[in-house]
């Protein structure tokens, strides 16, 4: 089974910041930008990552937690069944559509003399 794409939540759907972090880890936690925090601007989610001391785990780990927030799914779900409307309302118009076409006034039938 083949699964469809109806949407994606890309870079530019997201606020990304960097920020040092605070606490135990010492100067390369304290000194560097290694801490992301991340808002998702439609469902207006904000989740940090700042245990590691590296800003690409941390970035994984934030992401993970914005996948797993329960007000995000909340918005995917809204957000896919919108979609799928969408998709009912093509789909009754191309069944319109070859309604109209099949009716017998719009039909032409030529006939040949196979002989």
């Amino acid at each position: 089974m083949s699964r469809e794409l109806l949407f994606s939540v890309t870079k530019k759907d997201l606020k990304i910041t960097y920020f040092s972090g605070t606490g135990a880890g010492g100067q390369h936690r304290n000194r560097h930008m290694n801490c992301v925090r991340i808002q998702h601007k439609e469902s207006g989610v904000i989740v940090t990552g700042q245990e590691e001391k590296s800003k690409s785990k941390n970035f994984k780990m934030a992401f993970k937690r914005l996948t797993e927030h329960k007000k995000f799914k909340t918005w995917l779900k809204l957000k896919a069944s919108e979609m799928m409307l969408d998709q009912n309302e093509i789909e009754k118009e191309i069944d319109r559509r070859v309604e109209q076409a099949m009716k017998e006034e719009n039909i032409k039938i030529e006939y040949f003399d196979l002989e």
